[in-house]
């Protein structure tokens, strides 16, 4: 689905080299994970545009769309005149924009460590690396304190996160499977699946997890999916049933990580007690 596991890739010479000769001053985003670091590195004045999807910190929904993931805006991007253009690595506008002389990076940031390669790297570019630096840290004693807070009779309970329709599920090799092992839990999906595979509903009634977590929206029909009501977190209502903004908290491997996972255990123990 993604191409390589690299955490950083630059679309030709001339895109590093552009980058590198002036400063940056004129950013385009089109991810919002990529949205948030570059806020959370100090530089959301520099942004001049954004993905549709990024809403985080409220000041970037203001600023003008240029589509997604599939179909970027080319020519409104080149029109608010980046020199700096930052792109998810299955984004299809990094050729078009280098083509066009466009200074682009491509971050694919999948696991914990390369999410915080990615903002080491992009603070380095942004001329923020102290920031950066501050802000790896930061992540780090976040997710510390969120395991700190588990209860012990949760811990080692299994798990199955949803994270959207057919179903799509969280495996445990995905950066949101890294978090829920850092919290001592046990994933029912396994990553040999992939990071975010379509799963058969039946692979729950073969390994029922206690616990659920995903969205409310796609979620809201568990009693009609053939066999899951017998499932163990349904039946004691085990379940961490999110608002949008909670899964966009949960989804997108930002800055915001260990964020996520405070609110993971948040969710977790407000659970009622089996």
């Amino acid at each position: 689905m993604l191409p390589s596991a690299s955490l950083l890739a630059t679309l030709g010479l001339f895109s590093s080299l552009a980058v590198a000769q002036q400063p940056v001053s004129r950013i385009v985003t089109l991810s919002p994970s990529l949205t948030e670091a570059v806020c959370a590195l100090g530089r959301c004045a520099q942004l001049v545009g954004t993905d549709r999807h990024s809403t985080w910190p409220g000041s970037v929904q203001v600023l003008p769309k240029v589509g997604g993931l599939e179909d970027a805006q080319i020519e409104r991007i080149v029109a608010l005149r980046p020199n700096m253009v930052l792109l998810g690595p299955r984004s299809r506008a990094g050729e078009r924009l280098q083509s066009l002389g466009v200074p682009v990076m491509v971050f694919d940031a999948r696991t914990h460590a390369e999410l915080k390669r990615m903002l080491l790297k992009l603070g380095d570019s942004l001329g923020e690396p102290v920031r950066a630096a501050d802000l790896v840290a930061r992540i780090n004693a976040e997710m510390d304190a969120a395991a700190s807070r588990v209860p012990v009779a949760l811990r080692g309970r299994t798990v199955y996160v949803e994270v959207g329709p057919a179903p799509t599920a969280a495996s445990d090799k995905s950066f949101i499977g890294e978090t829920l092992a850092r919290l001592g839990l046990v994933n029912v999906v396994s990553g040999e699946l992939g990071l975010f595979p379509k799963i058969n509903p039946e692979l729950l009634l073969r390994r029922p997890p206690d616990l659920i977590i995903g969205p409310r929206a796609t979620l809201a029909n568990l009693m009609d999916r053939p066999g899951w009501s017998t499932l163990p977190a349904v039946r004691q209502q085990q379940l961490c049933l999110l608002d949008a903004e909670r899964m966009d908290l949960l989804s997108r491997p930002g800055p915001r990580l260990g964020e996520a996972a405070q609110m993971l255990v948040d969710c977790l123990m407000a659970l009622p007690p089996r």
